[in-house]
């Protein structure tokens, strides 16, 4: 079977807008959840959430090209030129008929969307944009890195909520392994910290009313009442092995497993036990060809809900059975907020990093042991330990389960 590595990352996110800064601030367990300033939530129940800050697309845009871009397709264009960079590719010297690109965004360009809808009603029809929908759709961030590299392989986006960017990286590894690429360029994207998308989810009651910002987001804490809502991108470049070593690339992971499952239960709650996502982790952990006692460190879906934390614990307990005290666990979410369908790519390059340096991150803002989550969630202070295998968790409205499975990389 072709081996896929990973060979570049490029990270946009609530706590730095570049990898080695993004993976400094979480080694650190430091917080970029802060009070809303994109619009005014004085009228909304929740008033906080994990925004990008000092971004400037024109680092890596063109700035008329920039203008016709939803923010979160900025955001994962950003992201793709610092993974293209770092992996040092030369795209003039690929075939660049065997580079593909797979992205996920579980909503897209809705702050367009919303733009433009008050535009329509404001001004008429004739005022609305002519760029409306090809910045408002959640394919174009992927067509748009296509455009910018000259790609020509398979483009897909996909849409399965907060699984989304596991999902994307798990297809596209097995493009990879199927033969029809060499390099896919792969991650998630997400820009729904707007007035709309936080009213809906503030109406579902699933986001954390508290306004201290210091206990908002404590995923597995017993006082945890809701996710807070983080925006970002995360891209990996993914190569066959033998591609990656021909060219001198420094090689920093590789994906060796890839499990998805729905739960076919309901449209936002996870299956009580939890039993989609365990037979997910099975599926990856199988795939890996390795047992649950390899696994080292578990970058956790871990919200910050009621539901969620629970039911995972269940599933990894069903899945790591003896195993599953003893696994070093944690939940980066509390200290990036929940980037929806780009969560589990920026946690696909925290997994990555625990195994180039040996670290497994902290979960923060954890002071209340709960009954129902007494794993080992790494509380408060990451820890130095080697990182052979990973495994990242995303699960989605709808019921979607996501899980990949990173190794240490060794010839």
């Amino acid at each position: 079977m072709r081996r896929v590595v990973i060979t570049g990352m490029g990270v946009i996110s609530p706590v730095g807008n570049d990898t080695e800064t993004f993976w400094q601030n979480i080694k650190a367990g430091k917080s970029g959840i802060d009070y809303v300033t994109h619009f005014d939530a004085s009228e909304y129940p929740t008033k906080v959430a994990g925004e990008v800050k000092d971004f400037d697309p024109s680092q890596y845009i063109d700035r008329k090209e920039a203008r016709h871009m939803d923010r979160y397709t900025q955001f994962i264009v950003t992201a793709a030129k610092m993974a293209l960079n770092e992996s040092g590719i030369d795209l003039e010297k690929t075939d660049l008929d065997r580079v593909g690109v797979i992205t996920g965004s579980g909503i897209g360009g809705i702050e367009t969307l919303e733009k433009q809808h008050s535009v329509l009603l404001e001004r008429g029809p004739g005022k609305v944009s002519p760029f409306f929908v090809p910045m408002m759709i959640s394919n174009i961030g992927a067509a748009q890195i296509a455009i910018m590299t000259g790609a020509r392989g398979i483009n897909e986006n996909v849409v399965s909520a907060c699984a989304s960017g596991t999902n994307a990286i798990g297809d596209a590894m097995r493009v990879i392994r199927s033969g029809m690429c060499d390099v896919m360029i792969t991650g998630g994207a997400e820009a729904a910290v707007t007035p709309l998308a936080f009213a809906g989810f503030c109406n579902m009651k699933a986001m954390s009313t508290k306004e201290d910002i210091s206990k908002a987001s404590c995923p597995f804490d017993a006082e945890r009442d809701g996710f807070v809502m983080g925006e970002g991108a995360g891209i990996v470049i993914l190569e066959e092995a033998e591609h990656a070593k021909a060219r001198g690339a420094n090689i920093i992971a590789e994906v060796v497993g890839y499990g998805a499952t729905d739960d076919a239960y309901h449209i936002t709650s996870p299956v009580p036990g939890g039993d989609g996502g365990a037979k997910a982790m099975k599926m990856a952990i199988e795939d890996a060809g390795i047992t649950p006692d390899k696994i080292d460190y578990i970058n956790a879906h871990g919200t910050s809900t009621q539901y969620n934390d629970k039911f995972e614990t269940q599933a990894i307990k069903t899945a790591f059975g003896d195993c599953a005290n003893k696994v070093a666990i944690s939940s980066t979410k509390s200290m990036t907020g929940h980037l929806l369908g780009a969560a589990g790519a920026i946690e696909t390059v925290i997994c990555a990093k625990a195994i180039a340096e040996g670290f497994v991150p902290p979960t923060i803002n954890y002071s209340t042991p709960d009954p129902d989550c007494d794993l080992d969630y790494t509380p408060n202070k990451g820890r130095s330990m080697d990182v052979t295998y990973a495994l990242s968790n995303s699960l989605g409205f709808g019921g979607h389960n996501a899980t990949i499975v990173l190794k240490k990389y060794e010839g």
